[in-house]
């Protein structure tokens, strides 16, 4: 698969899932266009497309805690990626592991 065939939205953005290559855990979801995948591709660390700065970001790169890329997968509709990385500290911005540490309990 090349980025040819991948599907941005109108936007020019693709979801990005990041994943941890070692145990599957989720660790965050954050959006790519054309270039932070390109940069990703070619740093072997994740960047990303800040939507509220209108920027790349690279993870990490205040924090330290940086995302180490294993494989890039895509979904078969070519509109979502899954991002396997080794991440280095905490993935989420409060310090959590991972982004989806808080649940919603089921009803009764």
């Amino acid at each position: 698969m090349n980025l040819a065939q991948l599907t941005f939205d109108e936007r020019g953005l693709i979801p990005a899932i990041v994943q941890d290559a070692d145990n599957g855990e989720v660790l965050m979801l954050a959006w790519m266009n054309r270039g932070s995948l390109e940069r990703t591709l070619e740093e072997g660390r994740t960047v990303f497309w800040s939507r509220s700065r209108q920027e790349l970001w690279r993870k990490g790169e205040t924090s330290g805690h940086i995302q180490h890329v294993e494989e890039i997968r895509v979904d078969c509709d070519a509109d979502v990626l899954l991002v396997r990385v080794h991440q280095i500290g905490p993935a989420c911005h409060t310090g959590e592991r991972t982004c989806f540490f808080r649940t919603i309990p089921p009803r009764a």
